[in-house]
């Protein structure tokens, strides 16, 4: 992420998405209602963390960061074709890449 920051990239250009637990900033934010959650996804003035499960509700962002930090496989399957889609430029894939080439049946 500081990376991403650092070579100029805005923070609302990111969206990372987790397939196993949520990043601590989402458990935070979602403790005020999903309503309000949704709404700093759609401001888009930082970062946004979201479920993976929940990628079909981002909106396009330039960058979209997958942490495959487990939980079920169907999901890292559903979401990683789906992030995809929501990369306007840049799809970055962190975890096992066993478990990731098993998910998309290639080789990354």
């Amino acid at each position: 992420m500081d990376l991403l920051l650092e070579t100029g990239r805005a923070p609302g250009d990111i969206l990372v998405l987790t397939t196993g637990e949520q990043h601590p900033w989402a458990t935070h934010e979602l403790s005020f209602g999903d309503a309000a959650y949704w709404a700093q996804h759609d401001a888009r003035d930082d970062v946004f963390f979201a479920d993976a499960s929940a990628v079909e509700r981002a909106a396009l962002r330039p960058v979209v960061v997958v942490a495959v930090n487990g939980g079920d496989a169907e999901v890292a399957a559903r979401a990683l074709p789906a992030a995809l889609t929501r990369a306007g430029a840049l799809l970055i894939v962190c975890g096992d890449p066993q478990l990731i080439n098993s998910v998309l049946g290639a080789g990354v």
